[in-house]
């Protein structure tokens, strides 16, 4: 650290009483945001209060060093990094500060999340209009700074239209509260003889002198962004300070807080979704389609569909196409569902011929259509052949009826270059993104980079658009400005600046005074030092873990805190370091090696890895499929290589071993491990001192069996013997045994001790879960040259046996048999559901679904069997256990661990009505449900043999 910045950070912390980090992990994890390109800053500012952030404003304003607001980092443009002081505004000045709903008004701090608004304002019947996709993580500051859009553009505008008043900073300490200036108030502000007078006098005088040029400039058309909003300083539009400053990417000032406008939110819509020959055919129709009183006109390329198709081909949006090589998602609302249906069979009609067609009106079905176009971003950044795909031409836009001529133009262009693109978007305002094949490591590929925008910017304004339509221009766009509007505007934006900011202190070098776009590009200037090839397969990503970190583009859906899996440790921490994008940002760092510089050894890679519960929650719910679980355990087998590894990793990564040799004598050893030793022992096996360790089982299930042998002949089958059902929960397994054989299997279990490897795997004892998992497969392999398919109870082995096995031995065959053999209990039975089937008058039950079972297994039989046992099954579709294996029991991790619970598993269990049954197929869900609640949860098993009338026999 310099001594500048050393002195700063001092300072900061003495001023400030939110958190001040000046260390090289933070520095690296906010280097970058969503975007190609990678600024390191000097430090980073958690701010709590307004005076903290005028605090650091001032410190940095002393210091001379430059200052970045960010909000949730998903800036595609380079708008959310810079080189010197960093705001980070999520953290603390979050919250919502009053709602108006007569007024239809709501005033809250930067930080807030849209979907955090959008749910507070919902009953209501009120929403905030703009809605970009990342509407589940975003925040208004950062809208408010790009001038976001989204999906329902068309109906309720940028976010420029729906803002009232801001409260801002300027760069000086002075503090105004802007929005709409009437004759009266404009005259007694510019009469100030303050620095508040000053800057009205400025913006007057250049509102006269460039009037005229504005209105002759500016593109007509609704999704311009590009520049500065100085059509909000006419007369015709209020001379409305806090319109003009929308979207000027925090370099004019500094936002405290926001009142902005709520719209009414239809209470019922509907989908019509249309299927074109091609994207132009799509795009051709849709000045059509805009005077339908459509809520929203998006755009599906083929490409985009097909990635999906690849990825996920159960997908439930796939069947909800109709015919087509194009489609177009045109939602309706209404009053009911009646209206909105009938709303969209109009826009069938309308269409007749010209288009396939489908009506949905199922709120699910819409939700998995839109999940396909949200998630569009990520989903095209690695296309079916495997190539990486890059923003920067991001988001352009056309007025609407030039789009199909554009588009056919633009395919052109990328042709000329031999580019291929995914184009899809916002077609309803002519607003494309697309994601190009850029080649951003070289020198030659940077300097085609920058021949490319330059000719595709050419491009748009040859059509009256703008070269952007949604995300800004940062740095990604800035330098083109030029291209778009004329001289004199661009010296009026640059009065404009300075009339705010004269010291050029607030995000330099965006909008005006550019830097170059192709400075900066992140893996360009910071290309891997590190060998990068890897002892674990990465199947996804050839073996190379480069590619791997290169997956994550930013856009932050690891940031959400509602649905799905992903992350639980920034949900309970919310530090960006303990998010799916901040551990793969410190990957890269690692590898490239300036920052992070200490390779294998990085502290910092390994604090943040540390409470990754490797719940492989990311490689479903991430967009481009981080899998942070199998970098984890690549990075824990190199970071401990011939060096001591932490107490866990021994008593946990070996604990089949432990278990073998304690059930030696299991009621000395449960003892042991509940009496006066117990603290002594966790504490020697790294192991959390508020955990009980679960006891032993008086008989292994394997013991058990040794005893008996299947009285049926029918079609054969193997019990896996994981070591949870065998040492800990062997009532499962026999369950499991009483239900196969009353459906009419021949069961066997193995006598041998086998284990898949994954407590070795998971701590990074990668040799020894190689060797254990290469021996499990042989003791195996006469079974599967049979055919017998190996059955599994447990969720966390089983998916390793079917996955992960792969790339720790992918040149083994007898792995790789074992893989394609092994299924779940559920996929074993289901099949025969209607010799249990049950009417649905049993108990309510709650169903967790354990984290690897959603990621890579897959609950669509489980769902089934459930239902045909008779219980009324809710699944919780958020969250996990938090116990995840070793995580929850490792010193230390207990307070993470239970946070995660109580996220939704705990709270629901708790709210449940009595007599609710929990389901939990996970062992580590068991333990977790055991421990905090007394709950006796369900395995799958012993619900279908309780069906069956056979449980506990």
């Amino acid at each position: 650290m310099t001594a500048t910045a050393g002195a700063l950070a001092a300072e900061l912390r003495a001023a400030v009483s939110g958190p001040v980090r000046f260390d090289p992990g933070t520095r690296a994890l906010y280097s970058t945001d969503a975007s190609n390109y990678r600024r390191v800053p000097v430090g980073v500012v958690f701010p709590r209060t307004e005076d903290d952030v005028a605090a650091a404003v001032d410190l940095a304003r002393h210091h001379g060093v430059p200052i970045t607001s960010r909000g949730a980092g998903t800036s595609i443009a380079g708008n959310a990094c810079g080189p010197g002081l960093v705001l980070d505004f999520s953290r603390h000045l979050n919250r919502i500060l009053d709602i108006d709903p007569h007024r239809r008004l709501a005033r809250v701090q930067p930080g807030v999340v849209l979907d955090v608004l959008r749910s507070a304002v919902a009953g209501h019947g009120l929403t905030f209009g703009p809605d970009p996709s990342t509407h589940s993580r975003c925040t208004l500051g950062g809208m408010i700074g790009n001038n976001s859009c989204g999906t329902h553009s068309v109906a309720w505008g940028k976010t420029v239209d729906n803002v009232r008043s801001l409260d801002v900073l300027l760069s000086d300490g002075t503090r105004l509260q802007l929005g709409p200036t009437s004759r009266a108030e404009l005259e007694r502000q510019c009469a100030r003889g303050d620095r508040t007078g000053r800057l009205y006098r400025d913006l007057v005088a250049l509102r006269d002198d460039t009037a005229e040029l504005v209105r002759r400039s500016f593109p007509d058309l609704t999704r311009r962004v590009s520049g500065y909003n100085l059509d909000q300083l006419l007369p015709e539009n209020g001379f409305h300070l806090a319109r003009a400053l929308v979207g000027s990417e925090g370099s004019c000032a500094t936002l405290l807080g926001a009142t902005v406008e709520l719209v009414e939110s239809p209470a019922a819509r509907a989908m019509a979704v249309l299927g074109f020959p091609d994207v132009y055919s799509a795009a051709d129709e849709v000045p059509r389609l805009r005077g339908l009183d459509a809520l929203a006109i998006e755009g599906l390329s083929p490409e985009l569909v097909e990635v999906v198709r690849r990825r996920n081909p159960d997908s439930p949006a796939l069947p909800l196409l109709p015919g087509g090589r194009s489609w177009l998602l045109v939602e309706t609302g209404g009053q009911d569902v009646g209206e909105a249906a009938a709303a969209a069979d109009r826009i069938v009609r309308t269409m007749g011929d010209r288009a396939e067609s489908v009506v949905h009106t199922d709120p699910v079905r819409m939700a998995a259509l839109w999940k396909i176009r949200e998630e569009g971003s990520g989903y095209s950044t690695r296309m079916a052949d495997g190539s990486e795909r890059w923003s920067g031409w991001e988001d352009a836009a056309v007025p609407p009826e030039r789009l199909g001529a554009y588009l056919r133009e633009f395919d052109a262009l990328l042709t000329r270059f031999g580019r291929r693109g995914v184009t899809y978007g916002h077609y309803g305002d002519g607003c494309i993104h697309v994601r190009i094949d850029f080649d951003l490591r070289t020198s030659p590929g940077s300097a085609e980079y920058r021949a490319f925008l330059k000719a595709a910017a050419n491009l748009v304004v040859s059509h009256g658009g703008s070269i952007s339509g949604e995300h800004g221009d940062g740095q990604a766009r800035s330098e083109l400005l030029p291209i778009m509007y004329p001289p004199e505007v661009i010296r009026a934006f640059e009065r404009f600046k300075a009339a705010f900011d004269p010291a050029d202190l607030l995000n330099p070098g965006q909008i005006v005074r550019p830097r170059p776009v192709d400075a900066d590009l992140r893996l360009l200037v910071a290309p891997p030092r590190l060998p990068t090839r890897t002892t674990l397969a990465l199947h996804a990503d050839s073996g190379d873990l480069a590619p791997a970190t290169r997956r994550c583009v930013g856009m932050g859906k690891c940031l959400n805190t509602t649905g799905g899996v992903m992350c639980p440790s920034y949900r309970a921490t919310r530090e960006e370091k303990h998010s799916t994008r901040g551990r793969a940002h410190l990957l890269f760092e690692m590898l490239a090696g300036r920052l992070v510089d200490r390779g294998w050894r990085s502290p910092e890679v390994r604090d943040a890895l540390d409470l990754c519960l490797s719940c492989k929650g990311c490689k479903t719910d991430c967009p481009v499929g981080v899998d942070m679980a199998t970098y984890k355990a690549e990075f824990l087998h190199h970071h401990y290589r011939h060096r001591p590894r932490p107490a866990a990793h021994y008593s946990m990564g070996f604990l089949p071993l432990w278990l073998a040799l304690a059930h030696r004598a299991p009621a000395l050893a449960n003892r042991v491990l509940s009496g006066p030793l117990a603290p002594l022992l966790k504490r020697l096996g790294g192991i959390a001192p508020e955990r009980d360790i679960p006891p032993l089982a008086e008989q292994p299930l394997q013991v058990w069996w040794s005893r008996r042998r299947s009285s049926t002949t029918g079609p054969a089958v193997v019990v896996f013997p994981d070591t949870f059902t065998n040492r800990f929960d062997p009532d499962v397994g026999r369950d499991a045994v009483a239900a196969l054989e009353a459906l009419g299997h021949s069961v066997r279990i193995p006598r041998e001790p086998m284990c898949c490897g994954l407590t070795w795997y998971s701590t990074g004892q990668l040799g020894t879960a190689r060797r254990v998992l290469r021996r499990t497969a042989r003791l195996l392999r006469p079974d599967v040259a049979r055919g017998l398919p190996v059955i599994g109870l447990e969720p966390s082995c089983t998916a390793f046996l079917r996955n992960d096995a792969l790339e720790l031995a992918p040149q083994d065959p007898a792995v790789t048999a074992l893989a394609e053999a092994t299924r779940t209990f559920a996929e074993a039975v289901e099949p025969t559901r209607e010799r249990w089937q049950q009417p649905t008058t049993g108990p309510d039950a709650l169903v967790q679904v354990h984290c690897h079972q959603y990621s890579e297994l897959g609950f669509t039989a489980d769902r089934a069997a459930l239902e045909a046992t008779g219980l009324r099954a809710r699944v919780l579709d958020s969250g996990c256990c938090g116990l995840a294996g070793n995580f929850g029991f490792e010193r230390g991790h207990y307070e993470v661990s239970m946070a995660c619970a109580e996220h939704a598993l705990l709270p629901a269990v708790r709210a449940a009505e009595p007599g609710t049954e929990v389901v939990a197929d996970g062992f580590s869900c068991r333990t977790q449900l055991r421990q905090a609640t007394g709950t006796e949860p369900l395995h799958l098993a012993t619900a279908v043999a309780r069906a069956l009338g056979v449980a506990g026999r």
